[in-house]
């Protein structure tokens, strides 16, 4: 009973009252504020993890690039240096061999000398006229034929007669004396002299069996294979177009011989001949 005599009602809703609700109230306000702060807090902790994670990230990207770049860099300026280098070096051997060109031959070669440039020796080569070679004898001559051969061709070459003109006089000789150094009986002076036989074919002496008295020469001169064969070619380049002419027939203008078709017979042994001696091209 209350003091207004009014009875209970003891089926009635009871009245909470306001203290508790208050009570509930703050907590609740109290415990949503925490659990906002919380949150901010983990958030931000989150955020700042994420940042430093972001910055750690992007340093060491900055600095794998950058190490990349001085790797990049220091192999270019490698490259660089070695391609310095190398171009300075080809420029040094480039004036060390101009320099070795042109440099001036002296009286005594020294050991630089005896080491030549092998393009100045090519060059050489081709300057200078290539030299009869002292081969083996060919076309079944025998060692005394062959060096007589030799000789004809060495003097024709002084000459600077053609090959054509070197093969005739071989094979002229190779009529006329079988390509030996023939003495004649009929001359005995002509004995003195260095001889490897002895004719009698009238006056005639020497490889071409050339007679003093028909105006060819000295005996002992004509007794000199160089100097029979300069005797013979000089007469030989007076008759016209004898390049053209048969080898018979431009060997006959010069030695007027009573068998003048014989000569033809020894063309092929005379051409290998001169070309064992002075090979083709040279």
């Amino acid at each position: 009973m209350r003091d207004d005599g009014t009875l209970d009602d003891p089926y009635a809703p009871s009245s909470p009252t306001t203290e508790p609700e208050e009570g509930t109230s703050a907590e609740r306000t109290t415990a949503a504020s925490r659990l906002r702060a919380y949150a901010r807090d983990l958030t931000g902790r989150r955020r700042a993890q994420v940042a430093l994670a972001t910055g750690v990230v992007c340093c060491l990207g900055l600095a794998a690039v950058a190490q990349v770049r001085t790797e990049d860099a220091g192999a270019q300026a490698r490259e660089e240096t070695s391609g310095a280098e190398l171009a300075q070096r080809a420029e040094q051997q480039r004036a060390s061999r101009s320099l070795d060109r042109a440099a001036t031959p002296s009286a005594t070669p020294s050991a630089s000398a005896t080491s030549a440039d092998p393009d100045t020796t090519a060059r050489a080569r081709k300057v200078v006229p290539a030299q009869p070679s002292d081969p083996a004898p060919v076309a079944g001559l025998d060692d005394d034929q062959m060096e007589n051969a030799e000789a004809i061709v060495r003097a024709g070459r002084k000459m600077g007669v053609p090959r054509r003109g070197l093969v005739i006089a071989v094979a002229t000789a190779m009529q006329e004396s079988n390509l030996y150094n023939v003495a004649s009986g009929v001359l005995p002076e002509s004995q003195d002299y260095p001889h490897q036989g002895v004719g009698w074919d009238h006056d005639s002496v020497g490889l071409f069996q050339q007679r003093s008295s028909s105006g060819w020469g000295p005996v002992g001169r004509l007794m000199d294979p160089e100097f029979a064969t300069r005797q013979f070619l000089t007469a030989l380049e007076q008759v016209p177009g004898w390049q053209q002419m048969r080898l018979t027939d431009a060997a006959q203008a010069v030695q007027v011989s009573a068998y003048p078709d014989h000569y033809q017979q020894h063309e092929w042994r005379a051409t290998r001949v001169v070309d064992a001696i002075v090979p083709a091209g040279r």
